[in-house]
């Protein structure tokens, strides 16, 4: 019987093996009509200082080997890791303590739903006042863009914790530091993850918003001076490049979701 029962989930995965093929050149030739037609608009409509995507392309891979694009790209990179990791590990404590105690939830429900739905770009010049212009601004701004998602998300997912398995684990003496540690944390995980997820597309939208604004490096800074400069491949290879950069830490979050949330699937 267990066989029986592993089989479909074997045979289901097999097929989606088999469709992966497909589905990757369906997105190729989705990209490519969009190209296509992209060329076709701005050839046949737009004026003639308008680039066209068959320049751009030609153009991005000497952008991106550029010492100062580099440079750029690895400042971003460093201040987009630090900044959602700060956020999640202030989310992740602060909505575990709002998932356990009503008291807390109560108390700051309120002011996580407003502080989440503040547009980034408003705190810009609190940030500025506070921190300068320096990388510490731009820091700060993606902690902010992310934080409060991974707090609401992990706050929903340790409130969904089914009382029976909190029952079980106080039957069998658990202390309250093992009932977060083999319980609320595992428990929680999936929604923690969905949380990054939201987190990482606001974190890169405060990390753009701080290098336009506060910060005189990396990508969004080089979006600004190429922009100003007609510089349409520079500013299509910063795009690219971050762009690349949220679909690789979604990537990652899938992954760690994948490898210890097993479970939930």
């Amino acid at each position: 019987m267990a066989e029986l029962a592993v089989r479909p989930i074997e045979i289901g995965a097999a097929r989606a093996r088999r469709r992966a093929p497909g589905a990757a050149v369906l997105r190729l030739a989705a990209g490519l009509v969009i190209l296509l037609i992209w060329q076709g608009v701005v050839g046949a409509l737009a004026p003639a200082y308008v680039a066209k995507p068959s320049g751009v392309i030609a153009a991005i891979p000497e952008v991106i080997v550029k010492p100062e694009f580099l440079d750029a790209t690895a400042q971003t990179l460093v201040a987009v890791a630090e900044g959602l990791g700060i956020a999640l590990a202030l989310g992740t404590v602060i909505g575990l303590v709002m998932g356990r105690s009503i008291i807390v939830e109560r108390s700051l429900r309120h002011y996580v739903n407003g502080f989440y739905a503040v547009p980034m770009i408003v705190v810009l010049p609190l940030v500025s006042l506070w921190f300068g212009y320096t990388g510490a601004a731009r820091l700060a701004t993606i902690v902010f863009a992310a934080l409060f998602s991974i707090i609401i998300n992990v706050a929903d997912g340790a409130k969904s914790v089914s009382q029976e398995y909190l029952e079980v684990a106080r039957s069998f003496r658990s202390s309250e530091w093992a009932l977060w540690r083999d319980l609320m944390v595992p428990y929680t995980l999936p929604f923690t993850m969905t949380g990054v997820r939201q987190a990482i597309g606001r974190g890169l939208v405060g990390m753009v918003a701080a290098e336009f604004f506060l910060s005189s490096t990396g990508l969004g800074q080089i979006i600004m001076t190429a922009s100003q400069n007609f510089d349409t491949p520079g500013v299509f290879a910063s795009i690219l490049i971050i762009g690349l950069i949220g679909v690789g830490l979604m990537r990652v979050g899938l992954y760690i979701e994948a490898r210890f949330a097993r479970w939930r699937h």
